[in-house]
């Protein structure tokens, strides 16, 4: 498998609400999505170890959607959470820095695309995480 792509953002909140936005599926469905031509209709998450993780992802217009599901397989509440989907590893990991949160993800690339655009969509969805929480 290739090496592991790693996105970053530092966001100006403390690490309590980082992961409440980011794991809350009333928070998620704002800001899952990588261009404001799509959105994030809807959202769960049962997070404990060999939970789910499911989200859908549209176009507005309705050209094109997908699931995203995956399992979890490591939670440090508070810390980092890890999850699997499709036999791929997500891990994303809330670091405190002062008044503010670095939120890293790391996670296994697919074959399918190149890995600049896995890395740049991922960013992506990972800015507008960031601009939801700051605003």
């Amino acid at each position: 498998m290739n090496d592991k792509i790693k996105i970053t953002a530092t966001i100006k909140a403390d690490t309590k609400k980082v992961w409440d936005y980011y794991t809350n599926p009333l928070h998620i469905t704002k800001w899952n999505f990588a261009d404001p031509s799509w959105h994030c209709p809807t959202a769960e998450n049962d997070m404990q170890i060999g939970g789910t993780y499911k989200a859908r992802m549209e176009a507005k217009d309705g050209s094109f959607g997908f699931d995203f599901e995956a399992v979890y397989t490591d939670i440090q509440d508070g810390k980092q959470f890890a999850y699997e989907f499709g036999g791929r590893v997500a891990t994303i990991i809330f670091d405190k820095l002062d008044n503010q949160t670095i939120l890293s993800i790391e996670f296994d690339p697919e074959n399918e695309n190149p890995i600049e655009m896995q890395r740049d969509g991922w960013q992506s969805i990972l800015n507008n995480f960031k601009n939801y929480v700051e605003s």
